[in-house]
């Protein structure tokens, strides 16, 4: 039998690489322009397409010539800073933020406890389970007949429809947050001997904080236009009205750019909502824990 070869290691060739030339490689390292690095800038881009808005606004209304169906956006700042100098826009405001903040503050206590029920207990998840699917459906403008009924006309009827726009909402999307977090890491919980309310309070509350965040937003943004829309429907409470009422006022009185300033009101508060309080919270808790982009 004839003996086998003997064995030759692979040797690789040696490839040489022509390195880049100098005035690539400075394409390369060169900053980003101006220009670039602005509309990189969140805030900048929704400038220039809120300017874009306006711009369609003013051009529309121009076009259309007719301020009593559409006023242009000057004449709606103009009577804005009109009710905000000499008329009675912050009081209005401000009744309609201290009925809107005692019904959220009510509901989120209220979907803070349901919710604590439902993970502590399977009765209280079927509670929980059952109660949204029944009540969550249901418009808060469809119980303004019983809070009238129940509580008569004034504060009382409005803080119970916010409750019932902002508690459902809550509630659901902290449940659904709950349930969404991982075994492993319910487990390690519950090895650290962490049981009751310090197990929901460290483990369950961070892991699912984004959806708890997002049900806060959207629990503002349902209470916010609820107030709005039960104040348009049975208006003052107790002899003073908040911004809904300022809007109804105006459309009896047919002055179209008073209307379009309370909007432009409704419209501004909630920016200010969302981008001052809610970006802020969600920048400091859920971004830099890396759990969004």
């Amino acid at each position: 039998m004839p003996e086998p070869p003997p064995y030759a290691p692979f040797i690789r060739p040696d490839i040489e690489y022509a390195a880049f030339p100098a005035a690539e490689a400075d394409a390369v390292s060169r900053p980003l322009s101006l220009p670039y690095r602005v509309l990189g800038l969140a805030w900048v881009r929704k400038t220039l397409i809120l300017i874009a808005l306006v711009a369609a606004w003013e051009a529309y209304a121009r076009y259309a010539a007719n301020p009593l169906l559409v006023p242009t956006f000057t004449q709606t700042v103009a009577a804005l800073w009109e009710a905000a100098t000499s008329g009675p826009l912050f009081q209005r405001i401000a009744v309609s933020l201290r009925i809107l903040l005692t019904g959220y503050g009510i509901g989120l206590v209220l979907a803070a406890a349901l919710t604590v029920l439902a993970v502590s207990f399977r009765a209280g998840g079927d509670l929980l389970s059952l109660l949204t699917a029944m009540f969550n459906p249901l418009p808060a403008i469809a119980l303004l007949p019983l809070a009238l009924l129940w509580f008569g006309l004034g504060y009382g009827s409005l803080v119970f429809v916010i409750i019932h726009s902002v508690l459902w909402a809550v509630a659901l999307n902290t449940l659904s947050g709950f349930r969404a977090v991982s075994e492993t890491l319910r487990m390690a919980g519950q090895n650290c001997g962490l049981r009751g309310i310090p197990y929901i309070v460290r483990i369950l509350v961070p892991a699912a904080f984004p959806s708890i965040l997002t049900g806060l937003k959207i629990g503002w943004a349902f209470a916010w236009r609820t107030e709005i829309a039960a104040e348009l429907v049975f208006g003052a409470t107790s002899g003073s009205g908040g911004l809904g009422w300022f809007i109804f006022e105006a459309r009896n009185q047919l002055e179209t750019a008073t209307v379009f300033a309370g909007l432009l009101t409704v419209v501004i508060i909630g920016l200010a909502v969302e981008n001052l309080i809610f970006a802020t919270v969600e920048r400091r808790t859920v971004r830099r824990w890396g759990m969004q982009h």
